[in-house]
């Protein structure tokens, strides 16, 4: 699969980030991360989170991904491709939760 192959390489190359231990998101600010993530993020990745312009984030597609290379791709963007940094706009505890909830799988009731 040549997209999961540049994938795999572009991860390599990127700066590992050390993750926060940090306490979950609030209930409230949990629903409003899942709704950014659904939206914004189903923007590019499909609505369902299936792929689309970008890659699919389901957890059989994430799975033996670190998180350390996952937050750096959303944090920092991947430069000559459409991912966008979010940094700035997330810190780095809530992209931290927000790729556990992915590798766990979300359900439509979210």
């Amino acid at each position: 699969m040549p997209a999961r192959a540049a994938a795999s390489a572009l991860l390599a190359s990127l700066v590992v980030l050390p993750l926060v231990a940090a306490a979950d998101p609030t209930p409230a600010r949990q629903s409003e991360l899942i709704h950014l993530l659904r939206h914004d993020c189903g923007s590019c990745h499909g609505l369902t989170l299936k792929g689309g312009l970008g890659p699919p984030l389901l957890p059989g597609d994430l799975e033996g991904l670190p998180q350390e290379a996952l937050a750096a791709i959303i944090l920092d963007g991947v430069p000559g491709r459409p991912m966008p940094p979010w940094r700035g706009l997330l810190p780095e505890d809530e992209v931290v939760w927000l790729i556990g909830r992915l590798q766990a799988g979300i359900d439509d009731a979210d």
